[in-house]
């Protein structure tokens, strides 16, 4: 069987400052370290998969562009 061929993928742009985080653990971790980046840094609602052992957020970490003056 011949594998597919790959298809194109758009570059991605990032913002300076935001970290896309992807957490994996049981549940009870996953859940923790949810509310320990949620004390420490402005995030958006994370979207669990896979029943809770998976989590998907973003993260602010303040802007990191130099100044224009």
């Amino acid at each position: 069987m011949a594998a597919r061929p790959r298809r194109e993928r758009t570059p991605r742009t990032y913002l300076p400052g935001i970290a896309d985080v992807r957490i994996c653990g049981d549940e009870a971790t996953v859940k923790a370290v949810l509310e320990v980046l949620d004390t420490e840094f402005r995030t958006t609602t994370a979207r669990g998969y896979d029943g809770g052992t998976r989590a998907y957020l973003q993260l602010d970490t303040g802007c990191t562009d130099p100044d224009a003056d």
